[in-house]
């Protein structure tokens, strides 16, 4: 007799553009369905850089267990393959016990690659990496943008040009191995199924989004980001690694340097951050399977949840209480 096959791990992805809600969507249904959240943010794995990327508050993370924040130092290398492997390793532990995993974030990368597998492609070359940045320090970095534009015009088409991480790796694949990043993309197609999963997308109107957006860069300063900004620099890091060149920070450093005013540094994040707003959205209306919800409709997104958890055989309940239970808690 065949023994029955295990079942594959089940995850609930909650998705959207920075601003949208996911933050307090994510912790309502954790808390309702005793779940936790694994993380996948690109910016929220860094340590002492909590204001500038939006990481919950101390008092969230108490109230619902978060994985995936606080993973390596502002200089360390962390790219889409590290967060596959830890995200993996998070998630086994809570189906071992039995908790629901909410994969929670903007990164629509690390979702791919977490749900249909990343693509095989050479290992890191030290001395071509090191090459490519030397040519950071020397030339700008739109002449590597350039370059990749030439040589792969659709991963051009999809990295954006202030990118460094993914450029340079996309640059690096097509010399080492010959091949275009967006050919082997093309050919994986991220269908490989680990989990069974469910992706539920927050959206709302540009406008109303844009003043979400406007108003956190805003909080974000009064909540004391120019003394993060201060603080991890005297830390000694470098201004140019990628989390110092995040939106949260880039315009901040200007301003300490003297280089803008504070009004100005705000008003360019604030512009910024619409703009890769409207990156992300570009990015998660090509995946066509997110279900897209505003966050007011929490009534529909729980019935959605509870019919993709009512058929689950580990141990995991669906929500409790009816639809209405979520919008009135």
């Amino acid at each position: 007799m065949i023994p029955p096959a295990t079942p594959k791990p089940r995850l609930i992805a909650l998705v959207g553009a920075t601003g949208v809600g996911k933050t307090q969507m994510a912790l309502d249904l954790a808390g309702r369905l005793g779940g936790e959240i694994v993380s996948a943010d690109s910016m929220q794995v860094y340590r002492g850089m909590d204001i500038g990327t939006a990481k919950p508050t101390p008092e969230e993370r108490k109230r619902i267990p978060h994985h995936l924040l606080d993973v390596v130092d502002p200089d360390e290398p962390f790219d889409v393959a590290r967060y596959c492997l830890l995200a993996r390793e998070a998630i086994a532990r809570l189906h071992q016990e039995k908790k629901t995993v909410l994969v929670v974030g903007g990164t629509g990368l690390y979702i791919r690659a977490l749900t249909g597998g990343i693509i095989e492609g050479p290992g890191p070359d030290a001395a071509l990496r090191k090459r490519y940045r030397k040519r950071l320090e020397s030339e700008d970095r739109e002449v590597l943008y350039a370059r990749l534009r030439e040589m792969d015009p659709e991963a051009a088409g999809r990295i954006h040009p202030h990118d460094a991480v993914r450029i340079i790796r996309a640059l690096e694949i097509a010399e080492i191995s010959g091949e275009k990043i967006s050919q082997k993309q093309s050919r994986h197609g991220f269908r490989e199924t680990r989990f069974d999963y469910k992706k539920i997308g927050l959206y709302r109107d540009r406008e109303e989004l844009y003043r979400r957006i406007d108003g956190r860069a805003g909080q974000m300063v009064e909540d004391g980001l120019v003394r993060e900004t201060e603080h991890v620099l005297r830390l000694g890091y470098d201004e140019k690694i990628k989390p110092l060149q995040s939106l949260g920070y880039r315009y901040i450093m200007q301003y300490i340097r003297d280089n803008m005013t504070l009004d100005d540094a705000l008003r360019s994040m604030q512009r910024d951050t619409r703009h890769y707003a409207r990156r992300q959205m570009t990015w998660f209306r090509r995946e066509s399977d997110i279900e897209w919800f505003h966050p007011d409709d929490a009534g529909q997104i729980k019935d959605r949840i509870n019919r993709f958890l009512s058929s689950r055989q580990d141990g995991v309940q669906p929500l409790p209480g009816g639809a209405d239970s979520l919008k009135n808690p």
